[in-house]
C-alpha cells in the first residue's frame, strides 16, 4: 500500500488538468474505483460514495480497491 502513500484525493469528479473543478480536496487519497477509459480515480472516504455517483465513466458495479489507510497512516 506503500505506493501510493503521496496519493491525493481526486473526488468527487475525477478532473484531470485543466478540468480538474471541483477537485480541491487535500485528503489523502485511501481507495481506486476503476473508470471505463480514464485511469482510476483515487479518493479519500468522504469522496467515495460522491465519486461513484458523479464521476465520469465508473463501471457498473463499481470496483474499488484499497490503496491506504485514513488518517495518514499508510505504511
Amino acid at each position: 500500500m506503500s505506493v501510493h502513500r503521496n496519493a491525493r484525493c481526486r473526488g468527487p469528479y475525477g478532473g484531470e488538468g485543466d478540468q480538474a473543478g471541483g477537485t480541491d480536496c487535500s485528503d489523502p487519497a485511501v481507495f481506486e474505483v476503476a473508470r471505463y477509459q480514464l485511469p482510476p480515480l483515487r479518493v479519500c472516504p468522504v469522496h467515495l460514495g460522491p465519486s461513484l455517483l458523479m464521476a465520469s465513466r465508473v463501471l457498473w458495479p463499481p470496483e474499488i480497491r484499497l490503496i491506504g489507510r485514513a488518517g495518514g497512516l499508510a505504511g
